[in-house]
């Protein structure tokens, strides 16, 4: 179940928030929990039991490690429920990548390849493995002490608004919100969950679907004989796409949060204004980005490292790390090493290079970056990505996709909205619009924009089959 869907939009969210406010507030937690774990088990029945297993050993595991005093025990711990979850993450995400490749190196001489059984990805894997972390992380860490009722970890594990494509929220920031949601539980914060509900789903059904339409049409395309403009349309509408697609998600997980009076951190930032790569990913996927530099970047030494040398090799290795855990093939591990690359380069040169052009200059050069990398992103055997990396630069090819009004319309569309916020005018409007309060005029006016948001999206989802849903893979 997907939040795109009519099943949610009609049934699900409906019934849930019907419950969910009519329910004391002893009670609120519980139908939650179980309203997520039904929301879990629907797509995915058997792997819902993966989740319940694992969290309850965990949730042991850190409640032992918070009352032991010797330190060795701790990290003993601490590295235990690290590998579980990590192990866990590489069995169902990973094992079939490491199979294969085994299999053709085997195969190079001439021995017995390895009989595989391929195992199905549980969704939201990547998640929830990432906020087990946070959880024993920080507890050992003393940022928040450990919850004291199995039931509060689950919920805070497996709520469902985070649930299957985030944003990853980490342990500490949302840890008193479980027991206490009194401050944000107030109609001005529904309300304002509800716009933001409104505003993501529309731009994943308005835009990113609209556009993905024609990318999925490019991408299917022999990428030998596809023509230069047909390559460049595609890679465009996708750069839209998975745009508008992530975070008009993380807009509605963080809406729907802010309606039962969760308060999430933010995901995106307007990436596609950035004036360099280092800014871009100060702007992307957020919480991802957090989690790496917390739980990565900065025990590898961070910035704080004795030469530059050491610095480039932590920035190459979470950026590696990163692009493996978006997906489980080389092409992701290659995109993961692109973006190292250019952060690498900037430290070295370009940062300075970026400054002398000024800020119009590098907006578009880090956007062709970016669109280029996401290439590798999108295609997913490396050899075939290569070879439409190269059709962006050669002229000639007979393969093409025909381009009508409507399609430069929603580029058009895609265009301002990623990219309105550079103008200063533009970052107050969405500022207005996400983080302010409102008067009572400006609710009525906002109600009924969300409103008529919700309906033409719905009618766009129910008068449609296609409704893709590109982060089930992470």
């Amino acid at each position: 179940m997907v939040f795109s869907s009519a099943l949610f939009l009609l049934y699900f969210l409906p019934a849930f928030l019907l419950l969910y406010y009519l329910s004391p507030k002893e009670y609120k937690n519980a139908v939650l929990l179980a309203s997520s774990i039904f929301f879990y088990a629907w797509g995915a029945p058997k792997f819902i039991f993966v989740i319940l297993g694992t969290t309850l050993l965990d949730f042991y595991l850190v409640r032992w490690m918070s009352n032991t005093t010797a330190l060795a025990k701790k990290r003993w711990l601490l590295t235990f429920s690290v590998v579980l979850n990590l192990g866990l993450l590489v069995y169902f995400k990973y094992a079939n990548f490491f199979i294969e490749n085994a299999n053709e190196v085997l195969s190079l001489f001439g021995a017995n390849t390895i009989h595989w059984t391929k195992l199905l990805l549980p969704i939201g894997i990547s998640f929830y493995t990432f906020e087990t972390i946070t959880y024993v992380v920080d507890v050992y860490r003393g940022a928040h002490k450990p919850l004291t009722k199995f039931w509060d970890y689950q919920l805070y594990i497996i709520l469902f608004p985070k649930l299957i494509a985030g944003p990853i929220v980490r342990f500490h920031e949302v840890a008193d919100q479980i027991s206490d949601r009194s401050q944000n539980d107030t109609i001005d914060h529904r309300l304002m969950g509800f716009y933001r509900f409104a505003i993501g789903l529309a731009k994943k059904v308005l835009i990113a679907n609209q556009l993905g339409i024609y990318a999925d049409d490019v991408f299917a395309l022999s990428y030998t004989n596809i023509e230069m403009h047909t390559a460049w349309m595609g890679i465009l509408a996708y750069t839209f796409q998975l745009y508008f697609d992530f975070s008009g998600y993380s807009d509605m997980a963080i809406g729907l949060a802010k309606m039962i009076g969760f308060k999430f951190p933010e995901n995106f930032n307007n990436p596609y204004t950035s004036q360099s790569i280092s800014e871009f990913w100060r702007r992307w996927h957020m919480t991802l980005g957090s989690w790496m530099k917390n739980y990565l970047y900065l025990p590898l030494g961070g910035n704080r490292v004795p030469s530059k040398y050491r610095l480039y090799f932590n920035l190459s290795l979470v950026f590696l790390a990163s692009g493996f855990w978006h997906g489980a093939s080389w092409s992701f591990i290659l995109w993961g090493a692109y973006h190292g690359l250019f952060l690498i380069m900037e430290r070295a040169f370009l940062a300075k290079a970026y400054v002398k052009i000024g800020k119009w200059p590098s907006i578009v050069i880090s956007f062709f970056i970016v669109m280029v990398g996401w290439v590798f992103f999108r295609v997913e055997k490396l050899q075939d990505a290569f070879v439409f990396i190269g059709k962006l630069f050669h002229c000639g090819g007979t393969s093409t996709v025909v381009f009508g009004n409507e399609f430069y319309f929603f580029l058009l569309l895609a265009s301002f909205f990623a990219l309105f916020t550079a103008l200063p005018r533009g970052q107050k409007i969405q500022d207005a619009v996400f983080f302010k309060s409102y008067t009572n005029i400006g609710h009525i006016a906002m109600t009924l924009t969300a409103l008529l948001l919700f309906v033409l999206s719905l009618s766009s989802i129910t008068s449609s089959t296609f409704n893709p849903f590109i982060y089930f893979r992470f």
